[in-house]
């Protein structure tokens, strides 16, 4: 094949991929990683409150519905559920990896190898685009199989470095990161990127404190 093989359509970006700007091509996978909200920072005197989008199979269904990969006369069973959530948390692993170490087997690679394991592909002829990956199943687990083939796109386009977790811990939120060098650690600089900068600011000017008296 002259080029990687790609989704035959990307469907349409959420609220949040918009606002952020995240690419087509990843916004499946912003998305879902992001149906898991762990922020639980104080941010205006207000607390943050976390958030789960797919407590049950009929939320992944209309979360998926939303984003047409799925059809509304077939909700996913328990069992695709229960696998898509397998994948949601290996993918959030291995996003929060730096990229550096996303291209070594370990066992977040591994883990995240063993979550897709339900969510098979083919290579199919697509017409004008050439070749492209299409599910192997049907219902439910086609669409989750869209994300998966996301995946495998957008490294294969050198895109998916550029997908990160941010670094705080009171964060966790996945972002697109659209620097020049693409070396940012932290979703919003002015936000998270300054609680850890004031919060390394207090360690250090304490310990400087303790250690004078």
């Amino acid at each position: 094949m002259s080029q990687p093989a790609k989704v035959i359509k990307w469907c349409s970006m959420s609220k949040e991929s918009r606002k952020f700007q995240v690419p087509d091509a990843l916004a499946n996978i912003y998305d879902f990683a992001n149906t898991l909200d762990l922020r639980h920072f104080i941010h205006h005197g207000v607390q943050h409150q976390q958030a789960e989008e797919l407590p049950d199979a009929a939320a992944l269904g209309d979360w998926m519905q939303l984003r047409r990969l799925l059809d509304r006369a077939a909700p996913p069973s328990q069992k695709t559920f229960e696998a898509a959530l397998q994948l949601r948390g290996a993918i959030r692993d291995y996003l929060k990896c730096d990229p550096a170490e996303r291209h070594r087997k370990s066992a977040i690679t591994t883990r995240l190898d063993k979550a897709m394991e339900p969510f098979a592909l083919r290579v199919a002829s697509v017409g004008k685009d050439g070749f492209g990956l299409i599910p192997l199943q049907a219902d439910a687990q086609a669409g989750l199989s869209t994300i998966v083939a996301e995946l495998y796109n957008a490294a294969a386009a050198g895109m998916l470095d550029r997908l990160k977790m941010c670094a705080a811990d009171e964060c966790q939120r996945v972002f697109f990161d659209r620097s020049k060098p693409g070396t940012r650690r932290w979703c919003q600089s002015t936000l998270c990127g300054n609680r850890e900068k004031t919060r390394t600011y207090r360690e250090r000017h304490k310990h400087e404190s303790e250690s004078e008296t």
